[in-house]
């Protein structure tokens, strides 16, 4: 497969120096311009081709040395030409012309033939460089087992990137509009050579003046410098529902950082951190409590009282022949199911230790009246 000169398509020599190249460069690119009378948008890019290889030290120092730049019009090589060169150890760049030392230098293997895939007709259009998403934005929101119980509402104020109220997220005027990329012609790619074990190759990368765009913005906004987004204030309204574990994390949409040029919006993850409760335990859907009683409140089944978490006071009874060593079950004492601002609509339930608590003194009537008991308790 022939290869271009590029030498000849500026019209320089070997040896020209970088002011050279430049001079001949800008003068044939003004002459052949796709916008002047008598331009030539083929000759053009063959210009700007030539130009971006022998303007970079690296590129052209490799050129020089390979003298391989595959074409860009894509398409299977010509094999004939592949023997005719001598074979991998000549005209591809293989054998002595590799430092097989620093081989591990020469980029990754999915660069390598992602390059080759695109070098002959993979089938795959222009690349242009989508728009930086914003980040997501994390934050912890700390609970009492009581707002866990009957869910809250918080408004809750951030600072992080919000979209530039100037240019409306844009990053320019839009008034003044885009004008096509000179560099990369519109397309927002360019094409550099890259020496790899298996030769040197033309690869496809984002034109580095646009970012891979293929636009440039006439009039880039002052107040963002041209990003689209500047830092701010964010209030944020978090519903937590009834329910909610510790560590749950709730997603609320959009409500992250703002994207570059008008692209899309962050999230917001809010984190859960339910504080321990003096008197309930909590796991899962059941709470856990221990309750001190005295014994004439086991022994005559008396009613013993709780206060919810929501304020309502309720009581319970020992029932006869319960043993102290069990947990008794209270049914639908426990939290709400997550899900809904409603305790009403199921919960767990609420399970009760007992320790029994003697008295430190007593008197004689009292023993005399338990050792007559003795053999019923």
């Amino acid at each position: 497969m022939a290869q271009k000169d590029y030498y000849k398509v500026l019209g320089v020599q070997r040896g020209s120096s970088e002011e050279d190249i430049k001079k001949a460069y800008r003068k044939l690119a003004h002459q052949y311009h796709p916008d002047k009378a008598g331009g030539n948008e083929s000759k053009f890019k063959e210009i700007n081709e030539a130009y971006q290889i022998l303007s970079n030290k690296e590129k052209r120092a490799q050129y020089d040395r390979f003298g391989q730049v595959f074409e860009g019009g894509g398409g299977m090589p010509n094999w004939g030409d592949f023997s005719a060169q001598g074979g991998p150890a000549s005209g591809w760049g293989f054998g002595d012309n590799i430092n097989w030392s620093n081989i591990n230098e020469m980029g990754d293997l999915g660069d390598v033939f992602e390059s080759i895939f695109e070098q002959f007709g993979g089938g795959r259009g222009p690349r242009r460089q989508t728009y930086t998403r914003g980040a997501d934005v994390e934050m912890v929101q700390e609970l009492t087992l009581e707002e866990a119980f009957s869910g809250v509402s918080r408004k809750v104020k951030f600072e992080t990137y919000v979209t530039c109220e100037t240019c409306k997220g844009v990053g320019y005027d839009k008034a003044k509009g885009l004008t096509a990329c000179g560099t990369c012609q519109g397309r927002g790619e360019i094409r550099e050579q890259q020496k790899t074990f298996f030769g040197n190759f033309s690869q496809v990368k984002a034109c580095p003046a646009c970012h891979g765009r293929g636009e440039k913005p006439n009039a880039p906004c002052k107040s963002c410098a041209g990003v689209g987004r500047v830092i701010g204030g964010r209030t944020a309204e978090i519903k937590i529902a009834s329910g909610v574990e510790d560590g749950q994390v709730i997603k609320i949409v959009g409500m992250g950082e703002a994207g570059e040029q008008a692209s899309a919006t962050g999230d917001l993850y809010v984190i859960v951190k339910v504080k321990a409760h003096p008197i309930f335990e909590r796991k899962k859907n059941d709470l856990y409590a221990v309750k001190e009683i005295k014994l004439s409140e086991a022994v005559l089944g008396k009613a013993i009282e709780f206060k919810d978490l929501n304020g309502e006071v309720f009581t319970v009874k020992i029932p006869p022949d319960f043993s102290l060593r069990e947990k008794l079950q209270v049914a639908g004492r426990g939290m709400p199911r997550f899900g809904t601002f409603s305790s009403h609509l199921g919960r767990g339930d609420l399970y009760v230790s007992f320790n029994l608590k003697t008295p430190k003194h007593l008197s004689v009537k009292a023993k005399k009246i338990i050792e007559d008991l003795e053999g019923e308790l």
